[in-house]
């Protein structure tokens, strides 16, 4: 079901993951950028003027040794107060005019050299002050004198005036102002681009992404229409790629399952057909006439219902563990003591077919277990044994502890089974075709029960070759705690 089933085209559009991950990259992005614009901007404007502050303190210094020098040769303020064109001359000597003062230096002199030089430049003059000790404004002013940073003019030790400036944080039309929308500029125009590279960035990130999910909802939405040769091209080393791994093991498994599954019908069907085919003859010709009704007819038909029930039996067991709800009484029990239950329960089939067994039992190992269900598993690996092994029959039995573990190694002699089959023995309904055959009687579910028992039980069932030239049985289960034993 659509979740956005009144939305318009356009609305959906933009809840796609595509959207949301543009917008995600993008937005971020653009966060970052602006951050560093105003970080920049700050650090810049604060820099420079410290900068340019530090330049005034420095240019200062020449000029106030010179204005030093012109009160001591003229012992007062008088001389610079009452002639500006030696106070600008001085200036223009300090900030770069080229032409030094001299404070002998006579008027006259001045004046003529003063028709030939360029007027000051726009630097630290207009916001120069020159006050007496007092902090009266003798030159510059007189407004700008309560923000003025005051540097002290002394002549041996003796304070005789200050020569102040406004810092250039108070000025605002300045040449270091237009140098710094000038830097402003700039750096919008690179934030320009970087925004319109981030843009793009994002954009072919989110397209990216995009598509590969894209590929694995195609492939989802095949498999959930039952399509389960659906498979997604694995590209790269990355994550996607991996989860693209995953969905194709996914699909085969689906796939694989798919094929057990009709396997198992069919070989139920087919299990199913057998015996009762056998019924049907069997009642066809008693009711033609063709057979008379004996008690060796009656047991023929007793003997495929008794198979028949059996299979029905077994059908439903699996089918119970396989949901979960088969049931089990659990309480504690010698494992021992019950294999030895088992055997003696069969001792009259252990003896028509000569089976001859070697036992080696430890006693004391005590797990916790349903007894019922473990006799099975026991009955059903005998009945193998008993069925699928060629004269002199042989069995070895071997139960010992194996690190917190009850260890039973169950095998019996020849003939045995290819190692290539041996994993499927315990395969519902699978028979192995050359010596182990439907002929012995088998309903090939015995082994699979006997699994799914063990493993309710916690433990493991494992298959292989026995040095006996038969099969091997490994079981093994945990062993009961002093906890469990009490109870």
């Amino acid at each position: 079901m659509n979740p956005l089933p009144h939305a318009s085209a356009w609305r959906r559009r933009l809840h796609t993951l595509g959207v949301k991950l543009f917008l995600a990259i993008a937005g971020a992005n653009i966060v970052l950028v602006v951050a560093a614009y105003q970080i920049y901007s700050r650090s810049f404007d604060q820099g420079l003027v410290e900068y340019l502050n530090t330049a005034d303190e420095a240019r200062l210094t020449p000029l106030i040794q010179q204005l030093a020098d012109g009160y001591r040769a003229h012992r007062g303020w008088a001389w610079i107060a009452e002639d500006r064109q030696r106070w600008q001359g001085m200036a223009r000597e300090v900030f770069g005019s080229g032409r030094s003062y001299h404070p002998r230096e006579s008027p006259r002199a001045r004046a003529g050299a003063g028709r030939h030089e360029p007027p000051p430049a726009l630097t630290i003059d207009p916001r120069m002050l020159l006050l007496d000790p007092a902090g009266a404004v003798l030159i510059g002013p007189a407004e700008r004198a309560e923000n003025a940073v005051r540097e002290p003019i002394e002549i041996d030790g003796q304070r005789v005036g200050y020569l102040a400036y406004v810092p250039r944080l108070a000025i605002i039309e300045s040449l270091e102002q237009v140098f710094r929308e000038q830097q402003a500029r700039r750096f919008l125009a690179i934030a320009a681009g970087m925004l319109a590279a981030v843009v793009i960035n994002a954009a072919l990130i989110a397209r990216w992404l995009s598509r590969r999910l894209n590929a694995l909802r195609h492939g989802a939405n095949r498999l959930a229409e039952g399509d389960y040769g659906a498979r997604i091209a694995v590209v790269g080393l990355d994550e996607f790629a991996q989860l693209a791994a995953d969905f194709n093991n996914l699909a085969g498994a689906l796939e694989s399952a798919r094929r057990s599954r009709q396997q198992w019908l069919a070989d139920i069907a087919h299990e199913l057909r057998t015996p009762l085919t056998a019924l049907r003859a069997e009642i066809e010709a008693l009711q033609d006439g063709v057979r008379p009704l004996t008690p060796a007819g009656v047991n023929s038909l007793a003997q495929e219902t008794g198979r028949l029930t059996r299979l029905v039996d077994d059908l439903h067991l699996l089918s119970l563990s396989d949901l979960g709800a088969l049931h089990y009484r659990f309480s504690p029990l010698l494992l021992g003591k019950r294999v030895r239950d088992c055997l003696d329960a069969g001792e009259r089939m252990i003896a028509e077919q000569g089976l001859s067994i070697e036992l080696s039992l430890e006693p004391d190992l005590p797990i916790l277990g349903d007894a019922t269900r473990l006799g099975q598993v026991f009955d059903n690996l005998l009945q193998n044994t008993l069925r699928y092994t060629d004269p002199p029959r042989r069995l070895r039995i071997a139960l010992a502890r194996h690190d917190g573990h009850a260890g039973l190694l169950w095998e019996d002699s020849a003939p045995g089974v290819d190692a290539a089959q041996l994993a499927s023995l315990t395969e519902r309904l699978y028979r192995v075709d050359e010596s182990r055959t439907r002929a012995s009687g088998g309903s090939g579910l015995g082994l699979a029960i006997a699994k799914a028992i063990i493993e309710d039980h916690g433990g493991r069932l494992e298959c292989g070759p026995s040095a006996l030239g038969g099969l091997r049985w490994d079981i093994r289960l945990p062993l009961a705690t002093e906890e469990e034993r009490d109870d």
